[in-house]
């Protein structure tokens, strides 16, 4: 396997994104989170992972499977006003010490993940949060229609 600078092909660096969503998504519903995936907010940017908890509290969780990657996006800053916790998830072997230490760290396969750093808390504007879990029910309400109805 390629080493995680020279991650560039298309179709690798997808198959990685795709294992790591799954892998977190699987974390965050055993930790009593309803995650959602390409979850768009309302400053335009979508994020790769959206939990949300049962106290009403939102993680956002951004996915990098190369360090290219990582050094091509710097909008994740853009996501800490719509998240009281947020993680960079990677795959094993990804060079930790590249993501900022004041970020959560989740190492995730196809199977499963692991939060190797927790993120600190930072609470979403309460106007912002009640918006935003609207929307979050309105998406999910949304894609679980399609499934049952997809020729609606």
């Amino acid at each position: 396997m390629a080493g995680f600078d020279d991650i560039t092909a298309t179709g690798e660096a997808q198959r990685l994104t795709e294992e790591v969503r799954r892998g977190v998504c699987r974390l965050l519903a055993e930790m009593g989170y309803g995650p959602l995936t390409e979850f768009r907010l309302t400053n335009g940017r979508r994020v790769d992972v959206i939990g949300l908890g049962s106290g009403g509290e939102f993680v956002v969780v951004e996915i990098k499977s190369s360090v290219a990657d990582y050094r091509g996006d710097r909008k994740w800053q853009e996501y800490l006003p719509f998240c009281d916790r947020f993680f960079f998830a990677v795959p094993d072997g990804f060079p930790h010490h590249l993501l900022p230490e004041e970020c959560g760290l989740i190492v995730a396969d196809a199977y499963g993940a692991a939060i190797r750093r927790e993120a600190p808390l930072a609470p979403v504007n309460g106007t912002r949060k009640r918006s935003q879990l609207v929307r979050f029910a309105l998406t999910a309400s949304t894609r679980l229609q399609r499934i049952y109805d997809p020729g609606a």
